[in-house]
């Protein structure tokens, strides 16, 4: 692949994520600021893995036999990015609902189809995908720092009147929006996230071609049928199911996370000032881009299995430390470079082995079939259970974030000795599909 190719890929990568990236962190505080009930918000944040598991069926479908993906891509991005744009200026259920759905379902899909993209362009894909990944966590990372911008009382800063731009600087970190003002500016998460999607819309169209896969003779109609038919190979269905385990985990930790900083140290969180949650989260996506750097020479030396339990055990420890260390504000701060070996290890190394297993005619839709797990149940069972599980451990303004955190802990410790001891995949091997084999890679 040449330099030229792989710049493109990578910055479809940025772009991709930033979108995600700009308003996923923040989302759990703004709903309730907007009035809206525990019901309704539950509406609003399952919209994504809704969108997930309707894609594994539909959009992906499409992208695998019907659509040349760089053009389904800038269809998805332009109809999604005008959607989440417009949650920047909504504030009643059913329209924020109606736009956050219409988004999520243009959206969630484009996450496999990137990938397909970048692997179809590839030669060496154990080799190369970490690198163009490493694209969407720098998209992540640049999504989160603006707002430590946006989030300032500039009322404040102004008051001071600081001389100097070191001064200036300094009066803007020390202000942030507190309260209601806080929640107010999030609205910008959402535009920024909008005008991104806009842009990814017309940057799809350098991308390089990516033609539909055509149906051949005794190939299924539907490229999903065949996909599922590969959960008949018993190390196929492991990793699908621990895949859900260590989805929900993960989508725990975006959940709490934010609420566990933010919150005052007399009421059981961090302390963190508002406009540096974002930041601080994003240190995990800025160690993400390191351990990428050494995903390929991780998985030559350890293999698929314990490269994905290393990830897995990486969540473990993350809420061992916000668990039993929460006072210790510099280790919650330190401790999110796990995030790196959480991803990559086990979510990053997933998609390398289904495009190393799977059949070229329905690569599209198994990637679709594991972000089912990822993007869809995962998310749908975190969404359904974390906003109940932090409420119950909340009692007068207090929360008890160690009783709430061993929860994700056990769980994460529970699928990573499941994929220890049944993950056993055949060395050199494709899965079989149908009455064939699948082709060579």
């Amino acid at each position: 692949m040449n330099k030229g190719i792989r710049f493109k890929l990578f910055l479809m990568m940025v772009l991709q994520f930033f979108i995600w990236g700009a308003w996923l962190p923040l989302i759990f505080g703004y709903l309730p600021s907007l009035g809206f009930t525990n019901g309704q918000q539950a509406w609003i944040l399952n919209a994504f893995p809704i969108a997930a598991i309707v894609g594994m069926f539909f959009s992906n479908q499409f992208a695998d036999r019907n659509f040349a993906a760089e053009k389904f891509l800038a269809f998805s991005h332009l109809v999604g990015g005008l959607a989440i744009l417009g949650c920047g200026f909504v504030k009643d259920f059913p329209s924020f609902f109606a736009l956050m759905m219409v988004h999520c379902l243009l959206y969630v899909p484009t996450i496999s189809i990137t990938n397909s993209i970048a692997f179809a362009a590839m030669k060496d894909a154990k080799q190369e995908f970490g690198i163009v990944r490493m694209g969407g966590t720098i998209g992540w990372i640049l999504a989160a720092w603006p707002f430590t911008f946006i989030f300032v009382d500039w009322a404040a800063v102004n008051t001071a009147n600081p001389q100097g731009f070191v001064a200036w600087i300094g009066e803007a970190l020390k202000n942030p929006l507190v309260g209601d003002a806080a929640k107010a500016a999030t609205k910008w998460t959402f535009i920024v996230s909008g005008l991104a999607s806009v842009a990814l819309a017309m940057f799809s169209f350098v991308l390089p071609h990516t033609p539909p896969r055509k149906v051949t003779s005794g190939d299924s109609k539907f490229a999903w049928l065949e996909t599922f038919k590969l959960l008949k190979n018993p190390f196929i269905l492991v990793l699908w199911l621990v895949t859900l385990i260590d989805s929900t985990v993960h989508n725990s930790y975006f959940m709490w996370t934010g609420s566990f900083l933010g919150t005052s140290v007399e009421n059981g969180g961090v302390g963190i000032a508002s406009n540096w949650i974002m930041p601080v989260m994003s240190i995990g996506q800025i160690a993400e881009i390191l351990t990428m750097f050494i995903l390929g020479a991780t998985l030559k030396r350890l293999g698929w299995k314990w490269t994905m339990v290393f990830g897995i055990l990486g969540h473990a420890a993350r809420f061992g430390v916000y668990a039993f260390f929460p006072q210790h504000k510099e280790l919650i701060i330190v401790v999110q470079i796990l995030h790196g070996v959480c991803y990559a290890f086990f979510f990053a190394t997933v998609y390398i082995f289904v495009e190393e297993f799977f059949p070229k005619d329905a690569r599209s839709s198994a990637q679709g079939l594991f972000n089912v797990m990822i993007l869809g149940l995962g998310s749908l069972i975190a969404a359904t259970f974390c906003p109940g599980l932090f409420s119950a451990m909340t009692k007068a303004g207090v929360t008890d974030f160690k009783a709430l955190f061993l929860i994700p802990l056990g769980s994460a410790i529970v699928g990573a000795v499941a994929l220890a001891l049944f993950f056993h995949p055949p060395k050199g091997a494709k899965p079989a599909i149908g009455k064939g084999s699948a082709p060579s890679h």
